[in-house]
């Protein structure tokens, strides 16, 4: 009787079994009709959109207030002859534009910014990459020097600016005393006074204020480096130096090149620093394009032109940046574009 039970129960067990695979209802297994709603579009999720939303809305009304708007309003001043106050009211369209780019002043500020976008890139990328590279190295006190590197970074334009000044001081600055007792005479008007110095004694002060960040910036890419690469070329019979220009070098590439966009958009803004120390002078010897705008708007009370300067400068700056994304970060990050047009579709 035991044994007709345990039958019936496997004859009733495979019968469940073979009764699973049989197609459903419409010719579809089971899997497949339970995959179906997977196939189906999503529904969206009102309720999660809201509450990002709400979490987004106060970055974006900061965001509009302080950059939207404002920029806006340059726009709208920049087509007006307007001296700061009073309603706009001499309509002049492009003509600002027109004064702006026949400027001599503004083109010698461009041609400024130009210099020391080049000279930036040109003295900080090969020092600060051979740097970065001793530091990398297992040394003593190692910590200590990337602190002591990244330190006049860390200070704040005014400050460096208010330091380099006093240092430069014909008379009583530090480096005409240290001049003068090694027998050299400096120029009489100073470094930061005579036309022929000023510019390069700039460039001076902007390397030893910003060399540090790019020293950290390339320290954070060559931690990323597999070290077995490294060994690997050494056991191959390849010299520390082939192996820093044919493994180090390509690896961090778009770390150099992130820098060397950032040093490009910095260099375009640069005020602080020139204000205090030479106010565009002499002879407009250092004027950039924010120290232009900046005198045709507070001094010269020509709001008008000064927008106008400040639109060009922000063009520039974009077609900077879409330079960048088209050319560099799409090579750099090949994934974006795949992303992008799958996102879209």
């Amino acid at each position: 009787m035991a044994d007709k039970t345990q039958a019936s129960a496997v004859d009733a067990g495979l019968s469940a079994t073979h009764g699973s695979q049989t197609p459903a209802a419409g010719g579809r297994t089971p899997s497949a009709a339970g995959s179906e709603p997977a196939r189906r579009k999503a529904k969206p999720n009102y309720r999660q959109a809201i509450e990002a939303g709400i979490f987004i809305a106060p970055a974006l009304a900061l965001f509009a207030f302080f950059v939207v708007w404002p920029m806006i309003k340059a726009v709208q001043f920049s087509l007006y002859r307007w001296k700061g106050f009073g309603p706009l009211v001499d309509f002049v369209g492009l003509d600002n534009y027109i004064r702006v780019l026949q400027n001599d002043v503004f083109i010698g500020s461009l041609t400024h910014n130009l210099i020391i976008i080049v000279a930036s890139i040109a003295i900080q990328l090969p020092l600060g990459l051979l740097i970065a590279l001793l530091l990398n190295r297992k040394m003593w006190g190692r910590a200590a020097l990337r602190t002591i590197v990244f330190v006049p970074y860390v200070l704040a334009e005014v400050i460096v600016g208010v330091i380099w000044f006093q240092m430069l001081q014909p008379n009583y600055g530090a480096i005409a005393v240290v001049l003068d007792a090694v027998g050299i005479q400096g120029p009489p008007q100073g470094f930061l006074g005579t036309v022929e110095l000023a510019l390069p004694t700039l460039m001076v002060v902007l390397t030893w204020k910003f060399l540090g960040f790019a020293i950290i910036l390339f320290l954070a890419g060559l931690q990323g480096v597999p070290e077995e690469l490294h060994e690997a070329a050494q056991i191959d019979g390849a010299s520390w130096w082939q192996t820093q220009v044919k493994i180090t070098i390509p690896l961090i590439g778009p770390t150099l090149r992130t820098w060397a966009f950032l040093s490009m958009v910095g260099s375009l803004q640069l005020f602080d620093m020139v204000w205090i120390l030479t106010k565009g002078g002499p002879a407009n010897a250092t004027t950039t394009m924010v120290t232009f705008l900046i005198n045709e708007g507070t001094k010269r009370s020509n709001y008008g032109i000064a927008s106008a300067a400040s639109v060009v400068l922000f063009i520039i700056a974009l077609v900077f940046a879409l330079v960048y994304q088209r050319f560099v970060l799409r090579r750099d990050n090949p994934d974006i574009e795949p992303q992008r047009k799958k996102v879209t579709r």
